[in-house]
């Protein structure tokens, strides 16, 4: 075989050649495979039980339909060793196959001008077909300045130093510390705040210990419902409520479910909820969270407050359904 001779050009035409062949190869990175098996561990007692012990609770997937590996996840479980027999309910989504879309209410976010598109104000119906989930969102505006944009309008400005859910346009969801400026940059898609930080770092912030910086409550009491939205360190996300919580509490709770990041979100009986949909088309609508003051089509048509909504991901950076 006769042997031809390495130019500049043949070996830069080699290296390209390989670096296609490899990227067609890792077309599923294994880092990406290993996200899309992932499964978040079991929830124990405390940190030192066994994930084989039978006091454990496992997460039991509420979204057979779109087939493996499942995006919406869910456990009920005893709240803490103090909790008094009390039950705190969790959901997990897998961001890799999920988009998360935030929606304005008619109420929620506050007042805005009349020739500010305020949206379907429920699930869009065109969508349904890839609904998975929805769930509460945070405060009104009126209850504290917060930065609320999605859908490329800005409600209103970002405040830095809250802690933020943030969805940015390659599809990557995070909840955050916000050190930017009132308006998101090009590359955010969707962004929502409310409060500091309850968890940073995978612990209780030092300002859980004053309940009094995490809302008004029903009755002045210092325990009651609670929700919280975190992420844990493969960059899912886990929705959690509970009743009878204070801010430490439920940041406890979240360090548990290996949140690394979390935010509070709406408070007192009122306005919990998590719904779960049986098949395509948000058909069998169910509250995971049992809310006497929710009903489970709740979302399926015009909503007071803003609200979440996680849809199965056709393409990663995909538009929120509008």
């Amino acid at each position: 075989m006769r042997k031809v001779p390495l130019t500049p050009a043949s070996v830069i035409a080699l290296l390209l050649a390989s670096s296609f062949l490899s990227g067609l190869a890792g077309s599923t990175p294994a880092t990406a495979a290993a996200k899309d098996t992932y499964l978040p561990p079991p929830i124990c007692p405390t940190a030192t039980t066994a994930v084989t012990s039978r006091s454990c609770t496992h997460w039991k997937p509420m979204d057979a339909w779109t087939g493996r590996p499942f995006v919406v996840m869910t456990a009920a479980f005893a709240a803490g060793p103090r909790s008094g027999g009390v039950t705190a309910y969790a959901a997990w989504i897998r961001t890799s196959r999920s988009d998360l879309a935030l929606y304005p209410g008619y109420k929620g976010p506050g007042t805005t001008p009349p020739s500010v598109s305020r949206g379907p104000m429920m699930v869009p119906p065109a969508s349904t077909s890839t609904l998975l989930a929805a769930f509460n969102s945070g405060f009104y505006e009126s209850d504290g300045p917060s930065g609320f944009y999605t859908h490329h309008t800005l409600y209103f400005p970002m405040v830095k130093g809250l802690a933020t859910v943030v969805r940015y346009t390659n599809g990557r969801v995070d909840v955050i510390d916000w050190t930017g400026g009132p308006r998101p940059p090009a590359a955010v898609e969707m962004a929502r705040q409310n409060l500091p930080l309850l968890v940073n770092a995978g612990r209780p912030s030092a300002l859980s210990a004053d309940n009094t910086k995490w809302g008004l409550t029903l009755h002045g009491v210092p325990d009651v419902w609670r929700t919280a939205l975190g992420v844990d360190s493969k960059g899912d996300l886990v929705y959690v409520a509970a009743p009878a919580q204070t801010a430490a509490s439920l940041a406890e709770i979240l360090v548990r479910l290996h949140v690394v990041r979390a935010m509070e979100l709406d408070i007192n009986p009122e306005w919990p909820i998590f719904v779960t949909y049986a098949a395509r088309g948000a058909q069998g609508p169910s509250l995971f969270v049992p809310n006497p003051n929710q009903i489970p089509n709740r979302f399926l048509y015009s909503s007071t407050k803003d609200f979440f909504a996680v849809f199965v991901s056709q393409r990663p950076g995909e538009a929120q359904p509008w």
